[in-house]
């Protein structure tokens, strides 16, 4: 093949399918509407659709079944495959992970543990606070820091930021151990004692501290080390 006359790749790709790219860069991401956010995840057409025209089945079908998780059903659609399946299942499994965990009620450290528990494969120490409501629903779980915890690394203000923001009534603090450890250090002893002082005058009480790897946890609250 004589590639001096061939064209670039990319300049086969319609420019209705960079306008996503194109316009994210330069708006910013809020700035897309729903569909050019679904064109975006799945990155791609095919030789039958464009990737806005997918986009658009795929915001079609999630508005009417509101059901971003079952990979087969988002498979049903015409055109998607099991790659941009799991990916568009993935992305929204991370979101609500990560900011509209359930309104889950917290009795005990069993019932706040399982969504934390996706961290606990983690590399490095990650700290994170359980933001409950009056009713001790859950309303956000915040990664607040990431790396070898001490005293100087978690700061009260970043802790109660969202607290105070969300009007949260009591927050449980938590993280895992990458060496898969659940006894808390003295440190680990520090941060709760001086979490716990800080709610008291911020009028949030500090429930509970949780030390956690990817199959077990360690309470404070159960072992007596928090009132």
């Amino acid at each position: 093949m004589d590639m001096r006359n061939s064209k670039p790749v990319y300049s086969q790709i319609p420019p209705q399918e960079l306008l996503p790219r194109e316009r994210a860069k330069r708006c910013g991401i809020a700035a897309l509407t729903d569909r050019e956010l679904f064109a975006l995840l799945l990155g791609s057409g095919n030789r039958q659709c464009g990737v806005l025209d997918l986009a658009l089945r795929l915001q079609r079908h999630c508005d009417k079944t509101f059901d971003f998780s079952d990979i087969e059903k988002l498979q049903s659609i015409s055109g998607i495959g099991m790659a941009k399946a799991a990916l568009i299942a993935a992305a929204f499994e991370l979101a609500r992970r990560y900011l509209y965990p359930p309104k889950k009620i917290v009795s005990s450290p069993k019932d706040v543990v399982p969504f934390l528990i996706h961290y606990g494969d983690r590399a490095q120490e990650t700290f994170l606070s359980v933001l409950l409501n009056g009713a001790n629903e859950i309303i956000r779980i915040r990664p607040v820091t990431t790396g070898l915890l001490n005293r100087t690394l978690i700061h009260p203000r970043e802790v109660f930021a969202d607290a105070v923001r969300l009007r949260a009534n009591a927050v449980i603090a938590a993280h895992n151990h990458p060496s898969g450890r659940l006894t808390p250090s003295e440190d680990d002893k520090k941060i709760t004692e001086a979490l716990r002082k800080a709610g008291d005058l911020l009028g949030i009480k500090i429930l509970d501290h949780i030390v956690f790897n990817g199959r077990d946890y360690f309470s404070f609250l159960e072992h007596g080390l928090i009132e």
